[in-house]
């Protein structure tokens, strides 16, 4: 199938593309172990939003977004874990992981989220106001210049200092 002339459809994911979205992971990634945090975190209960790319009836990419937590001395602030996203490598770099992202910001602020935390490139994911300086003041077991955050509400970070507690299916 020829994807240059495909615009892709943007959607929740159902049960029955569970299939689909580890193929595209899997072979996004080359490997498993991404698809297997899917899985696992399906298991867990903790996705929030789980988006598909498709076209022409074939799933071609997936966006993972999970509830994770801020702890400081207070309590625990919510906030998001995007994690992971996966567009199949002939589709890479032509917009299919920016509509995904695009769709499930839109779709997070939508809910009343206010905080997404990424790890991912510093090239790409600024694009999409994540930020290394609005994670400056958490603590992750990451390298700072790909641990980024941002705020879905202006000002969400501002007296947050803390910790970040990801699902146990990432174990950290």
């Amino acid at each position: 199938m020829s994807w240059a002339a495909a615009n892709p459809i943007v959607r929740p994911e159902t049960t029955a593309d569970h299939a689909a979205i580890r193929a595209v992971t899997e072979a996004a990634f080359g490997r498993p172990d991404e698809a297997d945090l899917v899985d696992n975190l399906r298991r867990e209960s903790a996705v929030l939003r789980s988006l598909v790319a498709e076209m022409g009836g074939q799933v071609v990419g997936h966006i993972l977004f999970t509830r994770m937590w801020i702890d400081h001395t207070g309590g625990s602030t919510a906030a998001v874990a995007l994690a992971p996203m996966a567009v199949l490598p002939a589709l890479q770099r032509q917009g299919v992981g920016a509509q995904l992202i695009r769709a499930g910001l839109d779709s997070l602020r939508a809910h009343g989220e206010r905080i997404v935390i990424v790890l991912g490139h510093p090239d790409y994911y600024p694009r999409f106001g994540f930020s290394v300086e609005k994670a400056r003041c958490l603590a992750s077991p990451f390298p700072p210049e790909a641990f980024m955050a941002l705020e879905l509400n202006p000002g969400a970070l501002t007296d947050v200092r803390g910790t970040v507690r990801y699902p146990a299916a990432f174990g950290l």
